[in-house]
């Protein structure tokens, strides 16, 4: 006797809402407008590394060895075939599944992130990859989403038992981290960890008495690394009192204005050519100055229409764990993106962070390809289900 397989059928149309299909299910269940603004990103980041790619190729050639001037914008090309992939089937997980995805995924890169002080490759000063060529990858990049989403659930777990241990678990975890990340340096790094900490125990409702205690012991903390953390001490020199060696941020503000508002035009920008790291850390200001300030707004606010979406998309949700996972999730898109613009326009000190789906780099993009795969993940939801307001009970006594 042959057993009978269960198999899910369509009841209608592929893609309409009668179709039951994983597919169908996924495809009306996604947030397609979070899906059509990173997609947007993702295409300006093409352009974008185009236009940079010139100046990174020609550093990189020698007389006897010429880089094609598009050679950083056909590798990032590759990234973007993998990482887009990559985006989607993260985000057909199913909420369980993506929440195990996350936990073995922090738990992997940890481990990684301990070998890296071993093992680890030394680029320009710094020890932050593992393994060479192709092959290379930054554990801290990767480690990020992850960190997020198993963060969000231990302290999740709060809510629902007040007597555990989970702040000062997670306090714990993330100050090794920190560790970690301030020897290899990795200044820029340990500050999203930090603010993804902060963020996650603010949203989960710790009192004001712990959150005053903790804003003081940050206070220390910089204190400490400006005395203590020569890296440190010397990006806010250059910042705050224009001491040391500022050339990297004098040149991406110069290169950031010089195109005006309308800008140079593409390929025409001269003044980035004298940008270290255009493609990666200083892609904004090339795009200053070939698109002009007008292109670097309208991304600004493209990012900031990708947070409020997500933020609009949590109001009616009453899942404490999806609701801290998705929190911590869009602060570190968020705040990278503003860091990055920030440092660009020297508002903040140097801090080597690439911006979202803009900058060039493998394990940027497929980390933020799982990161954003991870939020849409989340943020499915059922169109015909009733939803409840998380603001109900604001205004009840």
């Amino acid at each position: 006797m042959i057993a009978a397989t269960r198999t899910v059928k369509r009841r209608g149309p592929r893609l309409s809402r009668a179709d039951r299909t994983p597919l169908g299910l996924w495809f009306w269940e996604i947030d397609r407008v979070l899906l059509l603004l990173v997609s947007m990103l993702v295409a300006i980041g093409l352009v974008a590394v185009a236009a940079a790619s010139p100046v990174a190729a020609q550093k990189l050639s020698t007389s006897t060895a010429l880089l094609d001037p598009l050679y950083y914008f056909y590798r990032q090309l590759m990234w973007v075939i993998v990482g887009v992939p990559v985006m989607l089937g993260v985000s057909m997980l199913p909420k369980a599944q993506a929440r195990r995805f996350a936990i073995y995924g922090t738990i992997i890169f940890l481990v990684l992130l301990f070998l890296v002080p071993l093992f680890g490759a030394t680029v320009n000063g710094a020890q932050r990859w593992i393994g060479s060529g192709i092959f290379r990858l930054q554990p801290s990049e990767f480690l990020k989403p992850f960190f997020a989403v198993s963060l969000a659930w231990i302290l999740s777990l709060r809510l629902h038992d007040q007597s555990l241990p989970v702040v000062p678990l997670s306090f714990v975890l993330t100050g090794v981290i920190a560790v970690l990340l301030m020897g290899q340096p990795d200044l820029g790094q340990t500050v999203i960890f930090a603010a993804t900490w902060l963020v996650l125990v603010l949203v989960a409702g710790l009192s004001m008495r712990i959150m005053g205690m903790l804003a003081a012991t940050g206070v220390v903390g910089i204190i400490l690394a400006y005395f203590f953390y020569p890296v440190a001490q010397q990006r806010i020199n250059i910042w705050l009192f224009a001491e040391g060696d500022s050339f990297q941020v004098d040149k991406a503000h110069a290169t950031l204005t010089a195109g005006g508002l309308i800008g140079t035009g593409p390929g025409a920008g001269l003044a980035k050519f004298q940008l270290p790291e255009a493609h990666t850390d200083y892609i904004f200001s090339v795009i200053g100055e070939e698109f002009g300030m007008i292109a670097c707004i309208a991304i600004a606010i493209l990012y900031l229409a990708i947070i409020v979406r997500v933020l609009v998309r949590l109001l009616d949700e009453e899942d404490s764990f999806l609701i801290l996972a998705v929190a911590a999730l869009i602060a570190q898109f968020g705040g990278q993106a503003v860091i990055n613009m920030a440092v660009n326009t020297q508002i903040f000190p140097s801090k080597g962070m690439t911006l979202p789906f803009i900058s060039y780099g493998g394990s940027s993009f497929i980390a933020l390809s799982i990161g954003m795969g991870l939020l849409l993940s989340l943020t499915r939801r059922n169109p015909y289900a009733a939803r409840v307001s998380m603001t109900r009970n604001w205004n009840k006594k």
